[in-house]
């Protein structure tokens, strides 16, 4: 079932994944749903940009060394804004040759500790757009501890471009001893907030390409990524990262629209982020991506976020809580309408999953245990956490969700990764877009109409190696009218299942399924399971990795 949340929510069958190479022709103007078009015309990047010429010869007849200088160019102090320009500026830097951005920083912000990065904050009168009747507020984020990369930050108000300069005054520095003449350092990113007594945080961008937000009433919880380049990959991962946005001023009904450049080795892309806060954050994303080389693994949407143990599995971690984690599941709804759900889990060595797909119609790292219970932590709330949940804009074509977990023996690492992995590489040269809608929520807006997995747990089998399983469905379905002829489907390769059982327990409206799992010498195995009445499908199609 979907819940609109105010909103008009529907898939789109026009083409927005487009090839320069492969495809010149492709329609990819058709108006985007709750996107103000006006500034961002993807077509141009096959037919032509209506961007005045004249601005981008005299930037590219510049050539500053710099690249931020380079970029700051297309669109200087003063001028007027052009969505257009930022897709010109991102084609212009792709083809000149990579630079990787300094991280150099003046004493004492070139040896701050997580602490005493922390002690540096950003005062409240200080706060870009803070004294105007506007649902958001800007607060750019200091340099220092991981941070180091400056980007440059520039508003959009009434359609002119202004910078936003570093300025010393607008932080407390608490016990630093900073100079009184400090340079331009720049800033690391910037966080939005609501403008209300509870100047909750609503989305920030800092480190790389990082950014995250959240639903009304959670903490700060899973992490995105503005594009993932060779993750899990043996020739090594690579970060791009932001060069310079422009921001424009929000919108009397909280919206706000952030326009990015990022840049590594590989490509540079550009970015139209249109953000609108409620009691959930939709963030819909445009990206064209510029390649240097030819690229053969990408991860379009990416997100990660952390899962240390839980009832599945503990890992030999000695903690007095029950469990241990921001998101406990990959959730996908693929291009044939099936629901399938993925437990996470914390193993011993990488692991990485790839469910093929064609044109999905959504998948997301959620955290669907919303109960203090589970948790027992006073501190970190991981029942408040968001879920985050991805519906393509488009036709994707062809390729995988892939799925990375990370061994990990600490809560702090974001050691789950999922995200969109297009099956045909992108040439080099090319310019291919993609846009999606993420959901910053409690649940997803589209609901399985199918019982949905709540638990989970694996304990010791009656033999040596064996593992007793048992997975838990929760539906109105399954309550006292439940139809009486539910079939139990269940696979597993490699290995063999013993003691298969299911009861239905119709006062909880629930269904468990207990049985053991001989994994004989096997060190994994793939477990499918799913609930039927008929020929039809009662319950999501739960999947799992076993591993010793």
């Amino acid at each position: 079932m979907r819940e609109s949340y105010g909103l008009t929510l529907s898939h789109h069958p026009w083409m927005v994944r487009y090839s320069k190479d492969q495809d010149p022709s492709a329609d990819v103007t058709s108006p985007l749903p709750l996107i103000d078009r006006r500034a961002f015309v993807a077509g141009g990047a096959a037919s032509g940009l209506a961007a005045s010429q004249a601005l981008v010869q005299q930037a590219l007849a510049q050539q500053p060394a710099s690249t931020l200088a380079f970029l700051q160019s297309f669109m200087q102090e003063g001028t007027r804004f052009d969505a257009n320009l930022v897709l010109e500026a991102a084609r212009a830097l792709a083809r000149r040759a990579f630079v990787a951005p300094s991280t150099a920083l003046p004493d004492p912000f070139n040896a701050l500790n997580g602490e005493s990065y922390g002690s540096i904050r950003a005062k409240q009168e200080r706060r870009v757009w803070g004294d105007e009747n506007r649902g958001i507020m800007l607060e750019p984020l200091h340099r220092g501890f991981v941070y180091t990369t400056a980007v440059s930050i520039n508003l959009v108000e009434n359609g002119l471009v202004r910078q936003l300069v570093y300025d010393a005054r607008s932080f407390d520095f608490g016990k630093l001893n900073v100079p009184a003449n400090l340079p331009d350092i720049g800033y690391s990113g910037f966080r939005l907030l609501a403008r209300d007594e509870s100047s909750r945080e609503i989305a920030s961008f800092q480190g790389a390409t990082f950014f995250r937000s959240a639903a009304k009433g959670q903490g700060m919880g899973a992490m995105a990524r503005a594009l993932a380049v060779k993750t899990a990959d043996p020739r090594g991962e690579e970060f791009p990262v932001f060069r310079i946005f422009w921001i424009e001023k929000p919108s009397n009904d909280d919206v706000i629209v952030i326009h990015a450049i990022a840049d590594s080795a590989s490509a540079t892309t550009a970015f139209r982020f249109t953000l609108r806060t409620n009691d959930v954050t939709i963030l819909d994303t445009e990206a064209t991506i510029f390649t240097r080389v030819a690229m053969d693994h990408i991860g379009i949407a990416p997100m990660q976020a952390s899962f240390l143990f839980g009832p599945n599995k503990r890992r030999n971690i000695d903690d007095v809580r029950p469990a241990a984690y921001e998101v406990n599941g990959l959730q996908m709804l693929n291009g044939r309408g099936e629901w399938i759900w993925r437990p996470l889990n914390n193993p011993e060595q990488l692991q990485v999953s790839a469910f093929m797909d064609d044109n999905p119609r959504g998948f997301g790292l959620l955290q669907r245990e919303r109960d203090f219970a589970a948790f027992q932590d006073d501190d970190q709330h991981f029942e408040l956490r968001p879920s985050l949940w991805i519906e393509p804009i488009g036709d994707w074509g062809p390729g995988s969700v892939h799925l990375v977990e990370i061994p990990s023996d600490a809560e702090i690492n974001d050691n789950i990764i999922a995200f969109w992995r297009p099956a045909a590489a992108l040439t080099a040269g090319s310019e291919t877009t993609f846009a999606y809608r993420q959901f910053w929520c409690w649940s997803p807006p589209e609901k399985p109409p199918l019982a949905q997995a709540i638990g989970f747990r694996v304990g010791r089998g009656s033999q040596a190696r064996r593992r007793r399983c048992l997975v838990e469905f929760a539906s109105d379905s399954l309550g006292p009218d439940h139809p009486g002829d539910i079939k139990l489907s269940l696979s597993v390769s490699p290995g063999q299942i013993t003691a298969p059982r299911l009861l239905i327990n119709p006062q909880r409206k629930t269904a468990r399924v207990s049985f053991e799992l001989d994994p004989g010498n096997e060190s994994a195995v793939e477990l499918r399971l799913l609930l039927e009445q008929g020929d039809k499908p009662l319950t999501e199609t739960w999947l799992y990795r076993w591993t010793p």
